[in-house]
C-alpha cells in the first residue's frame, strides 16, 4: 500500500461508519419515533458523508443514505402503497448566509414564497372525484403506509370536497398541538410509560397505531402545503393553496410571497420570535419558487427539489449549574434521577429541574453535581440536559467545589423513600425498589392511578386527599378505599360532610366499572389501557386470568413474554391474592361478558381479514370487533395470507387492484351479516 493509500484509508472508514450511523439515526427517527440525533447533528453528518462520497467515487453505494430519504415503513397492519409523485426530503440550512445565497441564485424577479415549517408528519392525501381515497405516509419516498382509517379521525381534513379536478394529491404535515402533547405526556408519565421527546414523534407515532379510536382521542391536527395533479388551477404554488383553502383544506395563514432577500429575511426575523405563541410545533422556515413552471426548470436532486429549500431555527440552548441530583420514585417502583439547576430561562419560562432518566443517561454524559451543564427544551417544552461543559480544576460553587479526581458519579443502592436495597432487572435501564408494600410513593402511586379516570374514576380521590388519608394511617392499598367510613373522611381537615358523602358515592359507582378497567386499574407492570382490553377479551373472569401462564398469555395479542411474566408475578404475589380478595368482598366486577366464540369455536377461526371501505350497517370498528368475536384476525393489508376483504362503498382502489391480482375473495357487507348470523 502507498504512502496516499495509507492516507486515505481513515476517511473511507470514516465514510463507513457515517453510513452505518445515519441509517441507524433513520431508523430510530422514522420507525421507532426515538430519535438519537438532533436535525443539525444528523445534518452535518450527512454533509460530511456526501462530501466523502465525493473525494471516493469507487465507494459509490445507491443503498447510501445520500442517495434516498429516510423510512417510516416497517410498521406491521398497513398496506404498502406506492406514491404517484416521489415524495422528496428538503435541502436543510441553518445559516441565514445560506439562505441569502441560495435566493441570490435564483433567477431574476422570481417570487418566493415563505412558510413555516411545521414539525410533524408528512402526508399525502389522494382524492378521487372529491372523495378522500387514499392517505400514505412518506415511507422510503417511493412508497408509503395507508393509514386512512387514521387520517380520517383528524376533523381538519375533509373527508369529501366539491368543485375540485376529478383526482388530485394534497400534501401536508400531520401534528399534534401542544396542548395535546402536553396531555398525552402527562397520562403516559402517570403510567410511568416512556414520555415522547417531541410533538412529532408523538403524532408520529399516533398515526402509525392500529386502533383509530385511540387517534382520535389523541387530537391530531393537520396543515396542507402543497396540491399536485393534471389540469389543477392556477400557475403559481400560493394560488392553488388559495384555492385549496376555498375547497375546505386546512392552509395556514402564515404564507407570504416575497419579492427579494430582504423580504425572506425579515419574514424569518419574525416568525422566530412569533412562532412560540403558536398552538403547534415549528421548527423552522420552508422557502419555495412561487412560479410551477420555474420549479420544474429547477428540477430535482435524487433527494431534494432544487426549487426548495428550510431553513432550520437554531435550538436554544443555556449553560446553567448542575447543584445536586435528588430521585424520584413512581408508582412502579422506578428510581428516576432528577437535576436540580440553577434556574435559567428558556423560551420564554424559568427552568429549575430536568429529568435525568436513568444511571446510563447520566454516565453517557458524565455528569455530576458542580457541573455546569447545557440545557435545552425538548420540542420546545421540556427541558432535556445535552452536555457539559469541561471541566476546570475546580468550579465556582463552594459548596459543589470539587475536582478532576473526584469519583465519577454512582447511583443510589437503596431507595431514597424506603431505604430498601434497589434492584436493576436485566435488559432494562432502570432500578426498581422492591418494596411495593411498604414505599410511600408506591402505595400512593398505585392508589392514584386505581381512582384515575379511565381506571375506577373514583371521584373526590385526588393526590393531595390520597397523601392526607395515607398519613392518617386510613389507606395503605386500594382495597382499604372500600373500607372508608363517612365519619373517618368527614374528620379529616379540608374535607367535611359533604366532600365525604360525595366521595362514597363515587367509591359506590365504581363497583359497577366493567372487568377490562378494573384489570387496568390493578396497575399491573406494562398492563396498559388497550391491553387490558385485549386481556379481558380473552380471559373474561378474573380466576381464568390467574391460571393462564406465560405461553398462554403471549398468545393474546399485543401481549409479549415481558408483559406475560409479569401478570405471571402479580398473581403468585399473596399481598395482591389478598388485595383481590377483599376488592371482590366489596363487589368489584371482576368477571365481563364472555365472548360468544373463543379460539376455534368461532365462525371466522383461523381466516385473516381486511376491512376496505364504507359501511351502512356498522362502523369499521364495530365490524372489527365482530371479526374479533367470532374467532377471526383483522389485518390492515392484502396479501396471500388475506382470507378475504369485507367490501364497502368506495373500496381503495389500490387493495382491489391487489385483491384482483391474487384471487383474493371480495364479501358484501350484506354477505358478511349473513355468513355470520
Amino acid at each position: 500500500m502507498d504512502l496516499f493509500s495509507e492516507i486515505e484509508e481513515p476517511e473511507r472508514e470514516e465514510l463507513k461508519r457515517l453510513r452505518r450511523e445515519l441509517e441507524e439515526a433513520n431508523y430510530q427517527y422514522y420507525v421507532l419515533n426515538m430519535p438519537t440525533l438532533s436535525d443539525r447533528d444528523f445534518d452535518f453528518k450527512m454533509h460530511r458523508l456526501q462530501e466523502l462520497e465525493a473525494q471516493f467515487p469507487d465507494m459509490y453505494d445507491p443503498k447510501s443514505p445520500t442517495q434516498h430519504v429516510g423510512s417510516d415503513l416497517g410498521k406491521k397492519g398497513f398496506e404498502t402503497v406506492k406514491h404517484k409523485y416521489p415524495m422528496l426530503s428538503l435541502a436543510n440550512s441553518y445559516s441565514r448566509e445560506e439562505i441569502e445565497d441560495w435566493v441570490r441564485k435564483l433567477p431574476a424577479n422570481v417570487e418566493i414564497v415563505c412558510e413555516l415549517k411545521f414539525d410533524g408528519l408528512s402526508i399525502s392525501l389522494w382524492y378521487e372525484n372529491g372523495t378522500l381515497v387514499r392517505a400514505l405516509t412518506r415511507g422510503d419516498g417511493v412508497q408509503g403506509d395507508d393509514v386512512i382509517d387514521n387520517i380520517k379521525t383528524i376533523t381538519s381534513i375533509p373527508r369529501h370536497v366539491v368543485g375540485t379536478p376529478s383526482s388530485f394529491e394534497m400534501r401536508g404535515e400531520v401534528l399534534l398541538p401542544w396542548e395535546r402533547f402536553e396531555a398525552l405526556n402527562k397520562e403516559r408519565e402517570e403510567q410511568e410509560e416512556p414520555l415522547f421527546a417531541n410533538p412529532r414523534n408523538a403524532a408520529s407515532g399516533t398515526l402509525k397505531l392500529q386502533d383509530p379510536k385511540e387517534v382520535a382521542r389523541r387530537g391530531l391536527d393537520a396543515y396542507l402545503y402543497y396540491m399536485l395533479g393534471e389540469d389543477l388551477p392556477g400557475t403559481t404554488h400560493y394560488e392553488r393553496l388559495l384555492t385549496a383553502k376555498q375547497w375546505g383544506f386546512h392552509i395556514s395563514d402564515a404564507i407570504k410571497v416575497c419579492h427579494n432577500v430582504d423580504e425572506v429575511m425579515a419574514y424569518i426575523a419574525y416568525w422566530d420570535t412569533e412562532r412560540k405563541n403558536l398552538p403547534v410545533a415549528t421548527d423552522g422556515i420552508v422557502l419555495k419558487v412561487n412560479n410551477l413552471a420555474q420549479q420544474e426548470e429547477l428540477g430535482y436532486t435524487a433527494k431534494t427539489p432544487r426549487w426548495a429549500i428550510a431553513y432550520k431555527f437554531p435550538a436554544e440552548k443555556q449553560l446553567t449549574l448542575l447543584k445536586e441530583i435528588t430521585y424520584q420514585v413512581g408508582r412502579t417502583g422506578v428510581v428516576t434521577p432528577v437535576a436540580n439547576l440553577e434556574p435559567v430561562q428558556l423560551s420564554g419560562t424559568i427552568v429549575q429541574r430536568a429529568t435525568l432518566h436513568n444511571e446510563d443517561f447520566i454516565r453517557s454524559l458524565d455528569i455530576r453535581p458542580g457541573d455546569r451543564v447545557w440545557v435545552e427544551k425538548g420540542g420546545e417544552i421540556i427541558p432535556k440536559i445535552t452536555g457539559r461543559e469541561e471541566r476546570s480544576i475546580s468550579v465556582p460553587c463552594a459548596s459543589l467545589a470539587r475536582t478532576l479526581e473526584d469519583e465519577e458519579y454512582t447511583f443510589p443502592t437503596v431507595c431514597p423513600e424506603c431505604g430498601a436495597k434497589l434492584v436493576r432487572v436485566e435488559g432494562e435501564a432502570a432500578w426498581r425498589c422492591p418494596n411495593e408494600a411498604g414505599c410511600p410513593p408506591q402505595i400512593k402511586g398505585k392508589i392514584e392511578h386505581f381512582v384515575s379516570r379511565k381506571a375506577m374514576n373514583i371521584d373526590g380521590l385526588g393526590e393531595e386527599t390520597i397523601d392526607l388519608l395515607y398519613q392518617k394511617g386510613l389507606l395503605h392499598n386500594i382495597a382499604d378505599i372500600y373500607d372508608l367510613q363517612l365519619g373517618d373522611i368527614a374528620a379529616q381537615e379540608r374535607l367535611g360532610e359533604k366532600s365525604a358523602q360525595n366521595m362514597l358515592a363515587g367509591i359506590e359507582a365504581s363497583k359497577q366499572v366493567p372487568w377490562a378497567r378494573v384489570l387496568f386499574a390493578l396497575g399491573i407492570r406494562m398492563v396498559g389501557e388497550t391491553t387490558a382490553k385485549k386481556i379481558a377479551r380473552v380471559y373474561n373472569t378474573i380466576d381464568s386470568l390467574r391460571q393462564a401462564n406465560a405461553e398462554q398469555l403471549c398468545a393474546v395479542e399485543d401481549v409479549g413474554p415481558q408483559i406475560a411474566e409479569n401478570i405471571v408475578r402479580y398473581f403468585e404475589d399473596s399481598r395482591n391474592l389478598e388485595i383481590i380478595a377483599r376488592l371482590r368482598q366489596a363487589g368489584l366486577q371482576f368477571e365481563g361478558e364472555a365472548s360468544p366464540f373463543r379460539g376455534n369455536e368461532g365462525v371466522l377461526a383461523g381466516q385473516s381479514i381486511v376491512i376496505s371501505g364504507t359501511f351502512s350497517h356498522h362502523s369499521r370498528d364495530e365490524y372489527k370487533e365482530l371479526i374479533e368475536a367470532h374467532g377471526g384476525k383483522n389485518v390492515g393489508s392484502v396479501s396471500k395470507k388475506t382470507s378475504f376483504i369485507l367490501a364497502g362503498e368506495n373500496m381503495g382502489p389500490e387493495k382491489l387492484k391487489k385483491a384482483e391480482a391474487l384471487g383474493i375473495r371480495l364479501m358484501t357487507e350484506d354477505d358478511f351479516l349473513e355468513m355470520i348470523k
